[in-house]
């Protein structure tokens, strides 16, 4: 439990962090920076903050997978239902009990609103920000999905967590777009899981190489952190891996049209991306599997509907095959002035 007061560097080190333009194309967190640095400018008769984890972690090493190149790399968290969903219900539960038993009035929230929900669950002893910037738990490693329940309710705080970071760089070392600037600072314009998630056009060509088959987020700076050697797998059935998204095949998702991607990903939070962010993944990723097997889906792509997706399918056949697509005959036929410039960045 954290006091609504409990985090006072929060708001200038997020100023800091905008002011750079890290945040990317991330509209929204620029937009209510003002209320995200004091829960009180969420809701001014806010007491008292309860903070919630709820583990995710996986049952496999979530790096294995980006051997297999052939295949696509989802995110653990993605990989069953969406979390907001699970763990909302969850919450306004637990609220209504606190409620019958102390009364008072609440609000819930689980990554939806101007919250900041990571310093808030260190000032809470949840955890600590690590220097990938995310929460890490002594016992729980780095799994952990946070919620947040307000309430008008004066309740005792607890202690807040203390860096168990150490001397310890091994998230900083192994980010593949060299994504941390320094300790505790994130890019996200260089990060796999904004590039993949969050940004809407293309993504720039000199971080294409460095994503590897990674189509959904990225779990890299997570999954080396030593403290996960006290990490349990989750027991919430339905944030457990669907089979079907564990490692999915790279030829398979190419072939998605928007219905076919709404029913494979019901109910999961890749959905919220759409078809066409997806599928410009999916060729990023085709283009770095050095198989030349899957240039025929990239081949097919290039007269896709979208130009985000045909812009990313010049790229992977360009990898692939530069002969095959110097000999397509779709480059007189586009007219949208990005994929033009694919075209000749392919082709150069």
């Amino acid at each position: 439990m954290a006091r609504p007061d409990a985090i006072p560097l929060a708001a200038e080190r997020l100023r800091t962090f905008l002011a750079g333009g890290a945040h990317g194309d991330m509209d929204w967190m620029a937009a209510k920076a003002d209320r995200r640095g004091d829960p009180r400018t969420m809701w001014p008769d806010v007491r008292s903050i309860v903070l919630l984890g709820v583990n995710y972690g996986p049952r496999s090493d979530p790096l294995a997978i980006l051997k297999q190149r052939t295949r696509g790399a989802i995110s653990v968290y993605a990989q069953g239902d969406d979390y907001h969903e699970v763990i909302k219900p969850r919450l306004k539960k637990l609220g209504r009990w606190l409620i019958e038993q102390a009364g008072g009035d609440i609000k819930v929230f689980v990554d939806t609103a101007a919250v900041m929900e990571k310093p808030l669950a260190e000032a809470a002893g949840l955890g600590w920000q690590g220097k990938h910037t995310n929460l890490v738990s002594l016992e729980l490693g780095s799994w952990l999905f946070l919620g947040a329940i307000f309430t008008t309710l004066e309740l005792p705080p607890d202690a807040p967590a203390r860096d168990h970071c150490g001397t310890c760089h091994a998230c900083l070392d192994v980010c593949p777009t060299d994504a941390f600037p320094a300790p505790y600072r994130l890019d996200a314009r260089r990060c796999i899981s904004y590039l993949t998630i969050e940004h809407k056009g293309a993504i720039p060509r000199e971080l294409r190489p460095r994503m590897g088959n990674r189509i959904y987020g990225c779990d890299d700076c997570l999954a080396v952190c030593p403290w996960n050697k006290f990490a349990q797998a989750g027991r919430e059935m339905k944030l457990e891996a669907r089979e079907v998204l564990r490692a999915p095949q790279l030829a398979e998702l190419a072939r998605l049209d928007d219905a076919g991607f709404r029913a494979l990903f019901s109910k999961s939070a890749v959905k919220r991306i759409g078809r066409n962010r997806f599928l410009r993944n999916v060729l990023i990723a085709i283009g770095n599997s050095e198989d030349a097997s899957l240039a025929g889906e990239a081949e097919r792509l290039l007269g896709d509907a979208s130009p985000l997706v045909r812009g990313a399918a010049v790229w992977a056949l360009g990898r692939l095959d530069r002969a095959r697509l110097e000999r397509c005959e779709h480059r007189a036929a586009e007219s949208d002035p990005e994929v033009i410039a694919e075209w000749a960045a392919a082709c150069e």
